[in-house]
């Protein structure tokens, strides 16, 4: 498995195209004091038109004409200052309960709604008071499990969703006295919305890979015998603490905010939620025609993936904008602030507690495809894990191979072109030996030099990439998997005078999207299954 500085370069490619949203239309207005200027008081019942690249909804347009604040992004003294939330998401009408560490003797909270906003990146819709700040004691790591948790902090602030609070992915800056900077992220969610596209925010794996205190899925204090996976690591993470990465936000910033930009510049119909989301209110995923997978969304648990397939066997499209999506097999359970805000995987059936003693696919093996599981991701993705490129591999080309299919149009693209750049960080591979739906498509097929990777299956120097769809014959759902992790930092518009994939990828987006919001994609686009002749015999 990759190690997180492999999404460094990715997060390079995020911050420039933060600087170019922010040059594109000029500096926007600050909102008021306090409760800022008032939202809808909920998106209504939107008028939805079918355009070029999406469903594009009304309130969504007409939201993203508001002025943006710029100042959202972290100036002054990054760090000195950090803070989690007691809730991952929220709804209007609920509050939510700011733990705050820091050094300045006061602080206070900017709220920040992420979009387009004319160009800015998103909307300043509440400001606190100041309120008193202290050093918070430091947060214990539990024996055996190495889980750091926060929840012997006292709470700093507490925030009410008003009507002001669109729903959508928000940022909440936390303001030391001094100028010390940091983010907490929280989704506000709509239980009501029949939004075309819902946009889940992969918080399981930001915690996964969250080295607040020393310790993730990944890493860990400490020296012990043994290979990877580091048996130091932690067994058990929370979200009762501060994200030590990403400026307080995990993954979001480079893996999933150039995706919500693009969609609300061009005034998609979308809403939003959490992997916890999914759990707690599985039959949210049928509300919507597709499912948005983003980032480094590796890690799922039983009830979020039986979320997910029961949205697909009714038609619900998903679409797995990141590589090694349901690799990662995790549970819940409760912390002391709240229901299901631990995230459990020993990563050997060995070692779990509940092996042997519960539900075989609840017991956290190393992946989903491991026994007692036995579920491998390419059952249900199309695709399955294939290794990533190293940190300080240049990033590799896609290749295309079915250039006449319906998510190549007005690209000018051939079979056998290379649009350079794409390629970053973990791949996925169609596995012709193993569990896959029996029609898929493959769009992609791009080698990369395996001297310059970690690969899982090789063929001589290079081990490959592979975009595919297919969709169900009984539910008529289409399923994407992009093939690469670098897809939405792709997306990202290109500085200027510096050349980059991000025209192509959007408009490869954009079909994929335009296709996915008119319902089951087998209605619209039934795949082509051609990966018989991508791997043939010969070539397994």
């Amino acid at each position: 498995m990759s190690r997180r500085a492999v999404l460094l370069a990715g997060l390079v490619t995020v911050l420039v195209a933060a600087a170019v949203l922010a040059a594109l239309l000029g500096r926007g207005a600050r909102s008021p004091h306090a409760a800022g200027p008032a939202g809808p008081a909920s998106p209504p019942a939107p008028a939805t038109t079918l355009g070029p690249v999406g469903v594009t909804a009304a309130w969504v347009i007409e939201e993203n004409r508001r002025p943006g604040s710029p100042e959202w992004r972290i100036g002054g003294t990054p760090g000195g200052i950090e803070g989690f939330a007691d809730q991952v998401y929220a709804s209007r009408g609920q509050t939510v309960t700011l733990y705050v560490s820091g050094d300045a003797p006061r602080f206070h909270v900017e709220a920040y709604r992420v979009g387009y906003y004319q160009g800015a990146g998103a909307r300043l819709v509440w400001r606190s008071d100041e309120a008193p700040a202290a050093r918070q004691p430091p947060c214990p790591v539990t024996p055996g499990t190495n889980m750091v948790a926060c929840d012997n902090w006292a709470p700093s602030l507490r925030m009410a969703l008003t009507p002001a609070f669109v729903p959508g992915d928000y940022l909440l800056k936390l303001v030391g006295s001094g100028g010390a900077q940091s983010y907490v992220p929280l989704t506000v969610w709509d239980p009501a919305s029949h939004a075309t596209y819902l946009v889940k925010n992969d918080v399981f794996t930001w915690q996964a890979w969250n080295p607040y205190g020393g310790f993730d899925f990944y890493a860990g204090h400490g020296t012990c015998r043994g290979g990877y996976p580091l048996c130091s690591r932690a067994r058990v993470v929370s979200d009762d603490r501060p994200y030590g990465d990403g400026q307080g936000t995990g993954d979001f910033l480079d893996l999933e905010a150039p995706l919500v930009w693009w969609a609300e510049e061009n005034g998609l119909d979308v809403s939003y939620a959490t992997d916890l989301t999914l759990v707690q209110h599985p039959e949210v995923a049928l509300a919507h025609r597709a499912l948005l997978s983003l980032g480094h969304d590796e890690c799922w648990s039983l009830a979020e993936r039986r979320a997910a397939v029961a949205a697909h066997d009714h038609g619900v499209n998903l679409v797995f904008f990141g590589a090694s999506p349901i690799l990662r097999h995790v549970r819940l359970q409760d912390s002391p602030l709240g229901q299901g805000r631990e995230v459990v995987d020993y990563r050997d059936a060995a070692e779990d507690p509940l092996n042997g003693r519960g539900d075989p696919l609840e017991v956290t093996g190393n992946t989903w495809a491991a026994p007692p599981a036995n579920w491998p991701e390419s059952d249900f993705v199309g695709a399955a894990y294939n290794g990533f490129l190293r940190p300080n591999a240049p990033p590799g080309g896609f290749t295309v191979v079915d250039a006449g299919a319906w998510i190549f149009a007005g690209t000018g693209l051939r079979d056998g072109a290379v649009v350079p750049g794409v390629i970053r960080s973990d791949v996925d591979r169609f596995d012709a030996g193993g569990g896959h739906p029996p029609d898929v498509q493959i769009f992609g097929h791009s080698p990369l030099p395996v001297a310059q990777a970690e690969a899982n299956t090789r063929n001589g120097p290079v081990f490959y990439s592979d975009m595919t769809y297919y969709t169900d014959p009984r539910g008529h759902a289409g399923v994407f998997d992009s093939g690469t992790n670098n897809w939405i930092p792709a997306l990202a518009p290109c500085p200027r005078g510096v050349p980059c994939p991000a025209e192509v990828v959007r408009r490869i987006t954009g079909n994929l999207l335009r296709v996915f919001g008119q319902g089951p994609a087998g209605d619209v686009q039934p795949s082509q299954p051609n990966w018989q002749r991508i791997y043939p015999p010969a070539a397994r």
